[in-house]
C-alpha cells in the first residue's frame, strides 16, 4: 500500500521489484490501462510479462479481461467492517488488516463455514 500521492507507475515499479524478489516464479502480471510503458519495460527487465488491460472506447458496461479478479477480491475485503470504513491511520495497519481479512476469508472457505459480514449484524 502506498500513499495517495504516489503515482501508479512509481508504485508499480516497487511492487514488481518486491514481486521478483519474494515470488520469483511469478511470470505474468495484469495492470490497468493507466500504467505507463516504463512499468512494462521494468517488468520485462525482471523477467515478468506485464500486460496492460485497456479500457474500451465504447460507452456502457463491458467485461474487461482479468478485471473481475480484482473486483471480486475487493468485494471479499469489503465484507470486513474495518476495511469498509477505513479506520486505520497508517498504511501499514491497513495492509495488516487486508492480510487478516484475506486469511479469515481463506479459513472460512477451507472449513466450510459461511462468511459472516458486518452488514448482517
Amino acid at each position: 500500500m502506498t500513499a495517495a500521492s504516489v503515482s501508479d507507475s512509481a508504485a508499480g515499479k516497487g511492487l514488481l521489484n518486491t514481486l521478483a524478489t519474494e515470488h520469483p516464479t511469478v511470470s505474468k502480471v495484469w495492470v490497468a490501462g493507466g500504467y505507463q510503458n516504463t512499468v512494462l519495460r521494468h517488468g520485462a527487465g525482471l523477467g515478468i510479462d506485464v500486460e496492460r488491460v485497456p479500457r474500451r472506447a465504447e460507452k456502457g458496461f463491458h467485461v474487461l479481461p482479468r478485471r473481475w479478479v480484482v473486483e471480486r477480491t475487493f468485494g471479499w475485503l469489503m465484507q470486513h467492517r474495518r476495511l469498509a470504513r477505513d479506520y486505520e491511520a497508517l498504511p501499514q495497519r491497513s495492509a495488516a488488516m487486508v492480510h487478516w481479512a484475506m486469511a479469515n476469508t481463506i479459513m472460512l472457505r477451507l472449513t466450510g463455514e459461511s462468511t459472516r459480514t458486518w452488514q448482517g449484524l
